[in-house]
């Protein structure tokens, strides 16, 4: 059974709300240093159920060329976990939509995962995404801190994921369950999500703990739409990330694509 003891602003949100929640990524300290806050209190106001802020890294191995680029963009403007820490200051005050922080293990290993995990959970952070952590790691090493901290961890599934894997999984995890649409990287234009219905079916019927959520390669009403028949919700990133590197008036901006998506 997923773990009963974490109970945050995530758990809540799905113990609320089953169908059709929007979830979007956006990398920290892009387009600017300093816009962080900004895009995340623009994105509650919108009306996105949840947000996942990444922490950039220099090789971000799961994500296609505009992630990539947001992360180089970011870490040139001089964003570091620290400062990711600095920024999220106080947002409790005036957001009240959960928040995720998604990276790469190296950036908390530097950090240092206990600081890290006490640093998160006192902003008042809901969970992490960490694709590159194992899960037998987290288990071993992790999980005990991350509960006693509240803190939800978030695990992938992608279509090479076996049944018995896949449950394994859904053991360890604590949020939702990430399900990655394609074998790709995100933000992969060629990929459509019409050709992998047997894979969300299969997802649909595993009759999981966790909630689900579908990333990869959702880009608009229409694929949000479609991926909310066999989930909770989807998750945008790429599409997001490049409105943001083509906006003038980031809040207005940022608001019209939150209704453009839910309509």
């Amino acid at each position: 059974m997923t773990s009963t003891k974490i109970n945050n602003k995530l758990t809540q949100l799905f113990a609320t709300k089953k169908k059709g929640l929007l979830n979007i990524y956006f990398t920290a300290g892009y387009p600017q240093l300093e816009d962080t806050r900004t895009i995340l209190k623009a994105l509650q106001d919108g009306g996105a159920d949840m947000v996942e802020i990444g922490i950039p890294f220099s090789d971000p191995l799961a994500d296609g060329p505009i992630i990539q680029e947001s992360n180089d963009a970011a870490l040139h403007n001089g964003i570091t976990l620290k400062k990711i820490i600095q920024q999220l200051q106080g947002m409790r005050d005036e957001i009240h939509i959960p928040v995720l922080l998604m990276g790469y293990i190296n950036s908390a290993l530097q950090y240092g995962v206990e600081k890290l995990v006490s640093d998160l959970s006192e902003l008042g952070v809901d969970g992490m995404i960490l694709p590159d952590l194992p899960v037998d790691e987290y288990k071993e090493k992790y999980q005990d801190l991350f509960e006693a901290s509240n803190l939800s961890m978030v695990f992938l599934v992608t279509p090479q994921t076996s049944a018995e894997r896949m449950k394994y999984i859904d053991q360890a995890s604590s949020g939702f369950i990430y399900v990655v649409s394609t074998a790709s990287t995100t933000g992969n234009e060629a990929k459509d999500l019409a050709g992998q219905k047997e894979y969300f079916e299969r997802i649909h019927q595993a009759k999981f703990n966790n909630p689900t959520m579908i990333g990869f390669n959702i880009k608009d009403h229409a694929s949000y739409t479609e991926a909310c028949q066999y989930a909770n919700g989807a998750i945008i990133g790429s599409a997001f990330i490049k409105m943001l590197g083509n906006s003038h008036l980031l809040e207005k901006d940022i608001k019209e694509f939150v209704s453009f998506v839910k309509q």
